[in-house]
């Protein structure tokens, strides 16, 4: 009828079509609930258009936002409604394990047994080493997490994996935070057990932690991250195809930015960013 209108009348075409009117004009109204489902979608178009990396956002993701806003429903709808406008993404995960573990280093104990939760800040930091692939060869990134909130408090990038780099994560973690006397966990990776790394630590009052050998879940939380980043930001914009010093830019603004301040964090109480939920905590003490 809609597509005659130009023709006849919607009168003439009810008639010839033996309904009534009101009838006709009632079928255009969407349905209580297709209202509601439509401006749930207009919220949730809205979160993602926020931070073109807020495409990435699965649905629990998606619900935290959605609640922050005072919206709340159900993961199923949520669930239903963005797969049926195509707003889930698969990404595939390239683990990629790169330290090396010293077999002469003397090794320190595990002290977190895979609890990787904490009461306050700079209780608990994890650390390691991933690589990304650049136009102009590899960089590798150093970067150390708080386990109370996720938060990235530290990270380092050069063009090589030596010990060094380790060092600069850890000293710029504890610079921004002004902290010490913290449990510092990594892998057995030369980097970590070099003398060097261990004098740095014990300026710091750090007590070492490792993970058991070909224990990678040891430090699951950490590997999490290095994940994240990878299949939400690097694979999608296929880093081999840029310079060292682009990817670094890239890399610091999606962590420091978007990951610490905007990014919805599943783990915290609310989905609350990282850097946001240690803010909102502060002031609550204060």
């Amino acid at each position: 009828m809609r597509e005659r209108r130009d023709r006849w009348t919607v009168k003439e075409m009810c008639e010839a079509l033996a309904v009534s009117e009101s009838g006709y004009y009632r079928s255009l109204k969407p349905a209580p609930m297709q209202e509601r489902q439509q401006r749930l979608l207009v919220s949730m178009k809205a979160i993602i258009s926020e931070h073109e990396d807020n495409r990435n956002y699965g649905t629990r993701r998606m619900l935290l936002a959605l609640s922050q806003i005072d919206i709340h429903t159900s993961y199923s709808t949520v669930y239903r409604l963005m797969k049926k406008h195509g707003l889930l993404q698969k990404a595939k995960r390239h683990p990629n394990g790169i330290t090396r573990e010293d077999a002469a280093a003397q090794k320190s104990e595990n002290l977190i047994h895979r609890d990787f939760s904490a009461s306050a800040p700079n209780q608990k930091w994890l650390s390691d080493i991933t690589e990304v692939p650049c136009s102009d060869g590899k960089l590798y990134l150093s970067a150390v997490l708080d386990c109370y909130n996720g938060e990235i408090v530290g990270l380092a990038m050069d063009d090589n994996m030596r010990k060094e780099l380790c060092i600069q994560a850890f000293e710029n973690a504890c610079k921004a935070r002004n902290a010490r006397g913290m449990i510092y966990h990594s892998d057995r990776g030369s980097q970590f057990t070099s003398q060097a790394f261990r004098a740095c630590l014990a300026k710091r009052g750090a007590i070492q932690s490792m993970s058991g050998t070909g224990r990678c879940d040891d430090n699951a939380r950490m590997e999490s991250f290095f994940a994240t980043l990878k299949k939400e930001k690097l694979y999608k914009i296929k880093t081999e195809h840029y310079p060292m010093s682009q990817i670094k830019s890239i890399i610091f603004r999606y962590i420091m930015v978007y990951y610490n301040r905007r990014r919805i964090y599943t783990t915290n109480p609310g989905g609350w960013p990282p850097t946001i939920y240690r803010e909102r905590m502060l002031s609550q003490v204060a």
